[in-house]
């Protein structure tokens, strides 16, 4: 009898144990961490979402992080999930590639800013610019664009108001200067500096052309109601994701502002609240 109740105990013991075991495991499930691919141009944006990730973390989510070097591939790798998301481009720059490819990639929210500027070595101020001045700007339809609205809002030229964002030079409808409008590759406008009287550099292309960023700039563009604001995309199907509130939550941190005055020194900003 007693061997009996030996027993019973043994087998309540171990049906307890397994039970605890048994309701321990969806809890250890529920707390392994998310993987989250994500996407970025190689660079110093490296650095940056070091400290992103170390935030993510944090909440459950493990980001894998991507390098690239060409604009078009992150998109293209997020259209065929090979990413969750990426985070490289401002919203128009969206905008052209889901209407060029036929795209539905969605802003899941902000990250940074980065002021294009108007440089030149051969002039220190926008009224040193001569008649007859060539410029460049780069050539890929958001980018141009942006850097057309830029110099109309510098005086320099005008635009047709019913271009949008998206103006080419064809739409040019004042220059008091005569400036002749140079479409350059947007890697080749920075090198292409000192045989020009000027030209609209976007900063990452402008820092990888040696260009110094404080003394050669003698024009950028605000931040304020500003819409080429870079973003985080993802699939429209993500939109509801847990993981999606997370990913950006990590990134509109404190931390993350003061590594971007890290790697940038002032030249990129943050663009949230």
């Amino acid at each position: 009898m007693r061997l009996l109740r030996s027993l019973n105990r043994r087998s309540l013991l171990s049906l307890s144990l397994g039970l605890a075991l048994f309701s321990a495991v969806p809890a250890a499930l529920a707390e392994a961490p998310k993987n989250v691919r994500v996407g970025i141009m190689a660079g110093e944006d490296e650095d940056v979402w070091h400290v992103v990730a170390q935030n993510a973390a944090k909440t459950g989510l493990n980001l894998k992080i991507t390098t690239f070097s060409d604009y078009n591939a992150p998109n293209e790798a997020l259209i065929e999930h090979d990413l969750d998301a990426n985070a490289f481009q401002h919203g128009p720059y969206l905008d052209a590639q889901n209407k060029a490819h036929g795209y539905h990639l969605i802003i899941a929210g902000n990250t940074t800013f980065q002021p294009i500027g108007f440089y030149s070595r051969k002039w220190t101020s926008l009224a040193e610019i001569p008649k007859n001045a060539k410029i460049g700007v780069p050539n890929d339809p958001s980018n141009e664009g942006r850097a057309l609205l830029m110099l109309q809002s510098l005086g320099l030229i005008k635009v047709s108001p019913d271009a949008g964002l998206f103006p080419t030079a064809l739409d040019v409808t004042d220059n008091p200067r005569h400036i002749s409008i140079k479409e350059l590759d947007a890697g080749v406008v920075g090198r292409s500096l000192p045989d020009l009287d000027g030209a609209v550099i976007n900063t990452d292309w402008a820092r990888k052309a040696g260009i110094d960023l404080q003394k050669e700039r003698i024009g950028t563009e605000n931040l304020k109601n500003n819409p080429y604001v870079n973003i985080i995309v993802i699939n429209p199907e993500d939109k509801d994701a847990p993981w999606v509130k997370s990913l950006v939550g990590a990134f509109q941190q404190p931390n993350v502002a003061d590594a971007l005055q890290k790697a940038y020194h002032g030249t990129v900003l943050p663009a949230w609240p």
